[in-house]
């Protein structure tokens, strides 16, 4: 991608998501992601009812009469996004290929996060972790991920969600929001996504395509597996082979659900043509 290119690309992507995250994310962000804790604020006089154990006895002595110290809850937020950059992000029959709606809902949770003044940091993985952008915050950051969104290119084709949840669970060392936003074209990751539930705040995005969940009756079709690179020709027109094929979607979704639910991890499913603004603000609704 030539730079001129790419710097107009970015600024359509800045404009857009920016824009979803003022008017819509601000509110909801900030009741949805908790801060880490209570920091003092200021004192005032006690008042009958008042938790005694928040007496500041140095303010007291001075003024002769009793003051509290009152807390606020610690805003700042360390927020992770863990984003599958494997083959089959290259894939989308309907409104946008998947990689294009990862990038634009990758852009608007990251500009959520620094107008919360939190810090943004991401993990692009395949079946290996291809590159980790350490937490920071600031607008330059942020178009820095952006750019990453729009050009990187990872070495491998492949997924493993348990060698990223592992990755995170070590590299992060103090609790962070984490959002993983893959296909989940995966099975067995649910030890690794409980463990690193445990230790950090994490949220799933699906995102799919319709085609992946039914087939319509075309014919013979030539189909390519991004990751293995594997060919098959697969007869559509049969309503056999077609249930068939909605038949696996079925059981992949629900073993997902179950993966989700059993570990303890809000998710949301977004498919190429969905409003994912609404898919984003039901996800943090869930959280509120």
């Amino acid at each position: 991608m030539e730079t001129t290119e790419l710097i107009k690309k970015v600024r359509q992507i800045e404009i857009k998501t920016r824009g979803l995250s003022n008017h819509i994310f601000a509110g909801e962000y900030h009741s949805a992601f908790k801060g880490r804790g209570m920091a003092f604020s200021e004192v005032r006089e006690y008042q009958f009812g008042d938790d005694v154990r928040n007496i500041d006895w140095n303010v007291t002595a001075r003024f002769n009469r009793p003051f509290i110290k009152i807390f606020e809850e610690e805003r700042e937020n360390t927020v992770m996004l863990l984003i599958d950059v494997s083959g089959s992000r290259e894939f989308g029959t309907q409104v946008r290929f998947k990689k294009n709606l990862v990038t634009e809902m990758a852009a608007t949770l990251a500009f959520s996060t620094i107008q919360n003044n939190d810090k943004i940091g991401v993990m692009f993985f395949s079946d290996r972790v291809e590159k980790f952008i350490p937490p920071q915050k600031g607008k330059k950051h942020v178009l820095h991920i952006i750019r990453e969104l729009l050009t990187f290119q990872p070495a491998e084709r492949g997924t493993d969600i348990n060698c990223a949840l592992r990755y995170l669970t070590n590299a992060i060392k103090k609790r962070c929001t984490a959002f993983v936003i893959s296909d989940f074209m995966a099975d067995d990751f649910e030890k690794s996504l409980r463990i690193a539930g445990h230790k950090h705040d994490v949220a799933a995005i699906q995102v799919y395509d319709e085609r992946e969940t039914t087939l319509p009756a075309i014919g013979l079709v030539k189909m390519l597996d991004a990751e293995t690179g594997a060919e098959r020709w697969v007869d559509t027109s049969s309503a056999r082979v077609r249930a068939a094929y909605a038949e696996h979607w079925r059981r992949h979704d629900e073993r997902l659900r179950t993966a989700f639910v059993r570990s303890g991890v809000d998710h949301v499913k977004v498919r190429t043509d969905d409003d994912y603004v609404r898919s984003l603000i039901a996800l943090f609704k869930q959280r509120a």
